[in-house]
C-alpha cells in the first residue's frame, strides 16, 4: 500500500507512517519555537517569510497524509497495521501537544484534519492497549491546554471536539473532574455571549458529566455535590441569558434521570431551595424550558421521602401547581407526558402538611 507524497527534509518520496509522524513533529517544532519568538527579537526577512510559508504548507501536506492513513481515501481503505504504527508513533513523544500549541497557525483546511486525525487516533487500539488512554494519563498537560483553549475566541470548536475525544477515556475525565478550576471554567464558558462557544462549552459538559455514568460521575457528584450544585444552580439555571438556562435545565434532567445517580437525585430532591429554583423554572417564558424543568420537578412530586420543608412549599402552592398542570400541553400529542402529568397531579392532591420528614 502507497502513501501520500510528503516533504522529508526537501526531498520528496513515499513514507511510512512512522517517518510521517517524525516529520510532522519536526516541522510542528520549528513552528512552535518559531511562534515563540516576539516580533522585536526577530525581524523577519522574506526569506524567512518564505520559509515559514513552505514549512507550512508541508505541515499541512503531512497532516493530510496521517488522515488519510488514519481513515483511507478514494484510493485505498485504512491498514490495521499502519494505523497501529501511527498510532504507536503520535503518541510515543510530544506530537498531540505541539499539535495543540500550533493549531492556530494552521490553515483552517489543515485544523480541520488535525481535529480529525486526533480523533481518530485517541480511540485507536493497538494490540488490544489504548495507547492514547495511558498517554494522557501520564501527560494531562495536554488537558490542560484543551480546557485553556475551549475559552478561546478563535480555537473553541478544535479545540472543544478534541477534548471530549479525550474525555472517552476515563483517566482523561477524571482528571477533568477532579480539578475544580477546569470544571468551573465551563460554567464560565457556557455564559458567553459568543454562541459557539457557549454551545461547544455545552456540549463538553455534557461529556464529562455523562459519559462514564456507572462509576465515575456519581462519585465524583457524590463527593462534590456542596459546591457543584451551588454554582449549577446560581450560575447556569438561574442565569438571566436564555441559551444557559435552558442547557442547564437539560443538562440537569440527565444527571438526576440517570439511574445510576439515584442517591445524587434523592439528595437533590430534597432540598427546599432546589425545589423553588425548578418551580421558578416552570413558570419560564420559554416552553421548552418549562417542559424539561417538568421532567425534574415530577422527581420531586414522586418523591416518597419529602424533608417537610418541601412538603411545606408544594402544600403553599398546590392550587397554583394544579391549575397550571391541568393547562400545561406539550406541542404535540405526547402520552407519556400526559401520564406523567396525571400522576404528579395525584401525588400534589395527596399531600398532606402532616407528613413529617423521612430522614
Amino acid at each position: 500500500m502507497g502513501f501520500s507524497h510528503i516533504f522529508l527534509r526537501n526531498k520528496t518520496k513515499e513514507a511510512t507512517p512512522v517517518e510521517i509522524v517524525r516529520e510532522t513533529q519536526r516541522l510542528l517544532l520549528h513552528i512552535s519555537s518559531d511562534h515563540g519568538l516576539k516580533q522585536e527579537e526577530k525581524k523577519k526577512t522574506e526569506a524567512d517569510l518564505k520559509q515559514e510559508k513552505k514549512a507550512a504548507a508541508a505541515l499541512a501536506n503531512n497532516i493530510r497524509a496521517l488522515k488519510s492513513i488514519a481513515y483511507g481515501n478514494d484510493e485505498f481503505s485504512a491498514v490495521s497495521r499502519a494505523c497501529a504504527q501511527l498510532t504507536e508513533e503520535f503518541f510515543r513523544e510530544n506530537t498531540l501537544l505541539l499539535l495543540i500549541v500550533c493549531l492556530p497557525k494552521l490553515t483552517s483546511e489543515a485544523q480541520r484534519d488535525a481535529t480529525q486525525v486526533v480523533a481518530n487516533l485517541l480511540r485507536h487500539k493497538v494490540q488490544s492497549r489504548l495507547i492514547a488512554s495511558e498517554y494522557l494519563e501520564k501527560n494531562t498537560d495536554v488537558l490542560d491546554l484543551l480546557v485553556a483553549g475551549c475559552g478561546n475566541m478563535d480555537m473553541a470548536i478544535q479545540y472543544g471536539e478534541m477534548l471530549r475525544a479525550c474525555l472517552r477515556h476515563q483517566s482523561a475525565a477524571r482528571y477533568v473532574l477532579e480539578s475544580p478550576a477546569h470544571l468551573k471554567k465551563f460554567f464560565d464558558y457556557i455564559q458567553l455571549r459568543y454562541f459557539d462557544i457557549a454551545s461547544d462549552a455545552a456540549l463538553t459538559l455534557k461529556e464529562l458529566l455523562t459519559r462514564h455514568r456507572y462509576s465515575l460521575v456519581p462519585e465524583f457528584l457524590s463527593k462534590n455535590y456542596e459546591w457543584f450544585f451551588t454554582d449549577f444552580n446560581s450560575k447556569l439555571l438561574e442565569s438571566s441569558d436564555y441559551f444557559t438556562r435552558i442547557q442547564a435545565t437539560k443538562l440537569l434532567g440527565h444527571m438526576l434521570l440517570d439511574h445510576s445517580n439515584s442517591a445524587v437525585m434523592e439528595r437533590y430532591v430534597s432540598s427546599r431551595n432546589n425545589l423553588r429554583i425548578v418551580m421558578n423554572l416552570l413558570r419560564d417564558s420559554s416552553k421548552c424550558i418549562r417542559i424539561k424543568a417538568f421532567r425534574v420537578f415530577k422527581l420531586f412530586a414522586a418523591n416518597q421521602n419529602r424533608p417537610s420543608d418541601v412538603i411545606t412549599v408544594l402544600v403553599a402552592n398546590r392550587s397554583k401547581l394544579l391549575r397550571f398542570l391541568a393547562d400545561f400541553k406539550t406541542d404535540i400529542e405526547d402520552e407519556c407526558f400526559e401520564a406523567d402529568k396525571a400522576q404528579v397531579m395525584k401525588e400534589i392532591v395527596a399531600l398532606d402538611p402532616r407528613d413529617q420528614s423521612h430522614e
